[in-house]
């Protein structure tokens, strides 16, 4: 796994977590892309220049059109799902972030994509603000973590005294159109002992960096080049303050 460890890897998440070995992962972090432009509500739109105005969603993924037909969708995630938990040792677990919607009066709870998977929980997070254009509904506020875990996994010592219900503001200072909060990130790996974490799904590096923050190794994998070379600056902004950091608690004992 040394060719693997904190490192970013630029290309389809499939093909590469192919290359990796069975049983090297004590933990998957992520979450996929939403297949929103596949919206039968026309889900990035408000009719007044977008749902998502001020946004980087707004002008889309880079590198991802986001608009695949839902069945291929649900292939697609079901084979990344397989690969992932192929990853996993005995007592690992993937926390896989989605969110739940409805289409044509049907209800997509992504029981298509988890469904053969060991789902031991269902955690809720609510983002806190936001805003709706739409009269029809209510502002939607949350989105759902399904704990698929191997039969060892259990969380650290005092871990399972948090509720499944979990809230966090979102990140608005981040390009990347759909930021993991570093809070919520924190939130789980902190309740693992896992060493080695793996974000199939980069992004911009948030999984890298809360880890990195933690004292564990981290794996991530970004098909977007642009996404890619934004994580490495975020990594490196953030070794050199933890370095700054360490200097400076150095030297304070030293005085």
């Amino acid at each position: 796994m040394d060719n693997w460890l904190d490192k970013i890897i630029c290309g389809d998440c499939l093909d590469i977590m192919k290359k990796m070995p069975d049983n090297s992962i004590d933990l998957v972090v992520t979450s996929p892309p939403y297949n929103l432009k596949n919206s039968t509500g026309n889900g990035m739109k408000d009719g007044r220049g977008g749902k998502w105005a001020n946004a980087a969603l707004q002008k889309g993924y880079s590198h991802y059109d986001d608009n695949m037909p839902h069945e291929e969708y649900v292939e697609w995630q079901r084979n990344c799902l397989t690969e992932m938990f192929r990853l996993i040792k005995d007592d690992g677990a993937i926390f896989y972030n989605h969110k739940w919607r409805v289409q044509d009066g049907l209800l997509q709870d992504r029981q298509d994509i988890v469904s053969g998977f060991p789902v031991r929980q269902i955690i809720v997070w609510k983002r806190k603000g936001g805003i709706n254009f739409n009269p029809g509904y209510f502002l939607p506020t949350y989105e759902v973590i399904y704990l698929i875990a191997k039969p060892d996994f259990k969380l650290s010592a005092k871990a399972n005294g948090v509720g499944d219900v979990w809230e966090f503001t979102q990140e608005m200072k981040n390009g990347h159109p759909a930021p993991f909060p570093v809070a919520l990130i924190d939130r789980i790996i902190g309740s693992t002992e896992a060493q080695v974490v793996l974000d199939p799904f980069m992004g911009s590096g948030t999984t890298a960096v809360v880890a990195m923050g933690l004292k564990r190794h981290y794996v991530g994998i970004e098909l977007s080049p642009d996404y890619c070379e934004m994580a490495e600056k975020r990594i490196a902004k953030n070794k050199v303050e933890s370095e700054l950091l360490r200097h400076r608690t150095a030297t304070l004992f030293d005085l």
